[in-house]
């Protein structure tokens, strides 16, 4: 069959086109007309009765309000957690500064484990030299604890003039 035989099917297909595009016509027609009525409306009821007009804007306003101050049930964000280092007594670590790309980098030593004193940098080069050990010095862990949720590792210098000297450090400082 050719399309000579058959001219009616061109001119079906431009039917069915028009009466889709009358069809998209009148809904947008009556959708305007909806939104033009609803516009009246609201500002028919300003004029005659403002109080409510008004209220209904401040009601609308703090239930917006409300939503976005309860979070909406998004993502919960969790603080942040110290990673745990898996560390075995008896073992030979070295002495790594996690924080520092600086290979110059000092450990800070202490005598007591979670004393403030691991992070304060004012006496670092002056007293005692054993409280500032160098990236890479071999250590032995003789113990480990836990302290306000870090783990402390008490260590026995193995190299240097330090050697067999005894302290604690954070346990993610060995590697």
């Amino acid at each position: 069959m050719s399309n000579d035989e058959n001219p009616n099917e061109s001119v079906d297909s431009v039917n069915d086109s028009e009466e889709s595009s009358n069809k998209a016509e009148t809904s947008t027609e009556q959708a305007s007309n909806v939104a033009g009525n609803l516009i009246s409306k609201v500002m028919e009821l300003k004029e005659s009765n403002p109080k409510v007009f008004f209220g209904g804007i401040a009601g609308l306003v703090i239930v917006i309000v409300i939503l976005m101050m309860s979070g909406g049930g998004g993502s919960k964000k969790s603080l942040p957690v110290t990673k745990s280092v898996d560390i075995a007594i008896g073992q030979t670590y070295a002495l790594k500064g996690v924080n520092t790309y600086d290979p110059n980098a000092t450990v800070r030593i202490v005598n007591i484990p979670g004393s403030i004193a691991a992070y304060d940098d004012t006496t670092e080069g002056a007293g005692d030299e054993c409280k500032n050990m160098i990236q890479g010095t071999r250590v032995k862990v003789l113990n480990s604890q836990v302290i306000t949720g870090a783990k402390y590792a008490e260590i026995e210098i193995l190299d240097g003039k330090c050697a067999g000297r005894k302290g604690w450090v954070v346990a993610n400082n060995l590697n």
